[in-house]
């Protein structure tokens, strides 16, 4: 047993400048005490340190190196150097103070297999190969069908392969080469086959749209949360109050996976969408800060380790992002902490509270009047341990 001693708490839905002692035993938070509490067991004191649960990205591919083109490359590694990949993406997240990840497309079933319970790496949340169609976006991941018949012995397999949640590729995708963001790939029927599958095996459903008539599809069909939500038609963005109307009545949860390496430049298919549909990074942020603004739930993911641009590790600049747009700090800190463990299902993750895992982030200043303090951690426990940044 010990404690960490700090002077402020963000404990995943608000904060207080009140400080706090936390209790730390057998990996978890034994208790929260005022700031000051006589204690008997060893405690670490963080001088100007804010308190926060470990953060959680909703949205990473850790089959992914973030290096050029790593979506494409996933099929040349060896099982063992796929493995090596993985790990070497969770160190990546680690140390930009997320301690926890949900893997939105492997090969084959290699990260779901991969998950060993080791401490030392973040908690994976893992949905084994999106369903696509052949040629699809991400279809060299392994999951392309046709037909409802297949659809349906998908969503069977990725519930005996133990497999947390299902994704499907509504839209087409940026990189994947021959694929359209503004196409859709299956219809609200289709969808909804793989939705009623899930459901009835426990399993959520979220879905890959970057297009208007796939974000349409997949609300039809009621998936549980979506991916990008970019809004684009053929020739631009369409954000149409019907279907924020809907996002918000179904309470939908949306991951618009902002967040990009500062100075980066996004690889020409990113750039030609952006061209394309007459947007910017900086319109994407403004248009999901207003979209929080309204109502829409939204989670904060990263996409990490598709690109450079995207490399594993940029969580924090997802959660900048929506201040920069508009949104208040500690709203946007929900994103990657209590509402992201929600999202995730992990109702033990994502709060300072007793009973819940010892992932806790120590920033340095005020991360409400500071967002930018996200990238320089202090210290980082995993459940528990204390970590090597």
């Amino acid at each position: 047993m010990f404690a960490i001693e700090v002077d402020a708490v963000f404990d995943g839905e608000r904060y207080s400048g009140d400080g706090a002692v936390v209790i730390v035993d057998d990996g978890r938070i034994a208790g929260v005490e005022p700031r000051g509490t006589a204690l008997s067991c060893e405690v670490a004191r963080f001088e100007g340190g804010t308190l926060l649960p470990g953060l959680i990205d909703t949205h990473v591919h850790l089959c992914c190196d973030s290096g050029p083109g790593a979506l494409d490359r996933i099929p040349t590694f060896s099982d063992a150097e796929l493995v090596t990949v993985i790990e070497n993406s969770l160190k990546a997240q680690l140390a930009s103070g997320v301690t926890t990840v949900r893997d939105l497309g492997d090969r084959s079933f290699a990260v779901v297999d991969w998950r060993s319970g080791d401490d030392s790496f973040p908690t994976v949340v893992a949905s084994g190969p999106p369903i696509t169609i052949p040629q699809g976006h991400c279809w060299n991941m392994g999951g392309a069908v046709r037909g409802t018949d297949e659809l349906r012995r998908a969503v069977a397999e990725r519930a005996e392969r133990g497999a947390d949640l299902v994704k499907i590729m509504a839209s087409g995708g940026v990189n994947t080469s021959g694929t359209d963001p503004a196409v859709v790939q299956f219809s609200a029927e289709e969808i909804l086959v793989v939705v009623d599958e899930s459901h009835a095996r426990g399993l959520p459903v979220t879905a890959h749209a970057h297009s208007l008539e796939s974000i349409k599809n997949s609300l039809s069909a009621g998936v549980d949360s979506i991916e990008h939500c970019s809004f684009i038609t053929a020739d631009g963005v369409d954000l149409d109050e019907s279907v924020v109307a809907d996002l918000i009545t179904s309470r939908t949860t949306v991951c618009p996976t902002l967040g990009i390496v500062p100075g980066a430049n996004p690889p020409p298919a990113v750039l030609e969408m952006l061209r394309r549909t007459g947007t910017t990074y900086e319109a994407r942020i403004n248009l999901f800060a207003g979209l929080h603004e309204s109502g829409v739930r939204l989670v904060s993911g990263s996409d990490g380790g598709i690109n450079p641009d995207k490399a594993h590790g940029i969580l924090p600049e997802a959660v900048i992002g929506l201040v920069q747009g508009g949104v208040s700090p500690e709203a946007a800190l929900t994103t990657a902490t209590s509402t992201a463990a929600t999202t995730c299902g992990l109702s033990n993750k994502g709060r300072i509270l007793e009973g819940f895992d010892a992932d806790l982030l120590i920033l340095p200043g005020n991360p409400t009047t500071d967002i930018t303090r996200l990238r320089t951690p202090q210290a980082l426990y995993l459940r528990g341990n204390r970590v090597n940044l």
